[in-house]
């Protein structure tokens, strides 16, 4: 395996222009939420991701690397189950789990779990296990990926200990 050298920043897939990229790394949901860890691109050479806080990456987003090389992310294929059926009021059960799920049209995907598949099938959706790419929404306050109370800032002048989300400083809403 080669090493090539240290990604520093990440170029949005809006912004990258017409610059095509040395190589791909595919990643995994989860994967593609980091600041420093080391990745293989699909031609089997590895690299050092070093930002300098930790970033949701989105496919078509490149790593440039310290030579001003580019390698573009791609989203790897996931284990996931599609729900159909009375799509809101099912969005509202799997959002009010605090579950990440993908929002289209027709359907709604989130990972696979027989907790949740048993949940939504008595709800009455339909569920079919399928293998795809994973981009679910992110939340509201996490204003791309939402991370839980320990972990991230929280806005509103609140601190860790009780509070709400509410739109006024020290509203319990």
């Amino acid at each position: 395996m080669t090493d090539l050298p240290a990604a520093t920043e990440v170029i949005p897939a809006t912004k990258r222009g017409p610059i095509l990229p040395y190589d791909l790394v595919v990643l995994g949901y989860d994967q593609r939420f980091l600041r420093r860890k080391r990745l293989v691109t699909v031609h089997d050479e590895g690299f050092l991701v070093d930002l300098p806080e930790t970033v949701n990456i989105v496919e078509g987003d490149c790593f440039r690397l310290t030579d001003g090389r580019l390698i573009e992310v791609i989203s790897a294929d996931e284990n996931l189950l599609a729900v159909t059926g009375d799509l809101p009021r099912l969005a509202w059960h799997i959002g009010n789990r605090h579950t990440p799920c993908q929002i289209e049209a027709g359907r709604l995907l989130i990972r696979e779990d027989h907790v949740l598949e048993a949940m939504v099938r008595q709800l009455g959706a339909t569920v079919t296990k399928v293998r795809e790419p994973f981009t679910p929404e992110g939340g509201a306050y996490g204003h791309g990926r939402t991370m839980g109370h320990d972990h991230g800032p929280h806005g509103f002048g609140q601190t860790h200990g009780a509070h709400g989300h509410g739109d006024v400083v020290g509203d319990p809403a």
